[in-house]
């Protein structure tokens, strides 16, 4: 049987880090996940995913990131029920995260202007001020700077240069 999950979204506040009476760190947060579809209206909608990371994953996660982050998340889903304080029996389902990967920084998505968070047209537009883009001469500069490429002439080996 299989349980696992893959998901990519953005932090909707920062995580909540708690200690156990044991002193393990567990961190809850909420994953924006955009939908791969449009609605009728033609705006895309999100779902909202309910996540718990533990130890120190959870302290790294806590310090390093902050609400509107992209981060990606592996894990499982877990459902639990507990009583809450007026007696009533809550369910809950939630992505137990087994590894976190921190896609930005936690402020680099405030002060961009324009784009999605990470968009690099704009940074190579302002890196290439007062000349064109020109990828054919960078590829000419690659090709010198790479020892293993194929020059066309036959390779020298003997016997004894083989490890087998």
């Amino acid at each position: 049987m299989l349980n696992r999950t893959v998901l990519v979204g953005r932090l909707t506040k920062d995580p909540e880090l708690r200690y156990t009476a044991n002193g393990v760190a567990v961190a809850n947060f909420t994953l924006a996940v955009n939908r791969p579809f449009s609605n009728q209206q033609g705006e895309r909608e999100a779902d909202f995913i309910n996540c718990v990371i533990w130890r120190k994953q959870a302290e790294n996660l806590a310090s390093y990131m902050g609400k509107g982050s992209m981060v990606g998340v592996d894990g499982r889903i877990q459902t639990r029920s507990f009583d809450n304080q007026e007696g009533k029996r809550i369910f809950m389902t939630e992505v137990v995260a087994e590894s976190v990967q921190f896609l930005e920084s936690k402020n680099s998505n405030q002060g961009k202007q324009g784009g999605q968070p990470g968009n690099t047209s704009n940074q190579a537009q302002q890196s290439n001020q007062g000349g064109g883009y020109q990828p054919q001469q960078q590829q000419s500069q690659s090709k010198e700077q790479n020892p293993f490429e194929d020059s066309g002439e036959p390779v020298d080996l003997s016997d004894d240069d083989l490890p087998f």
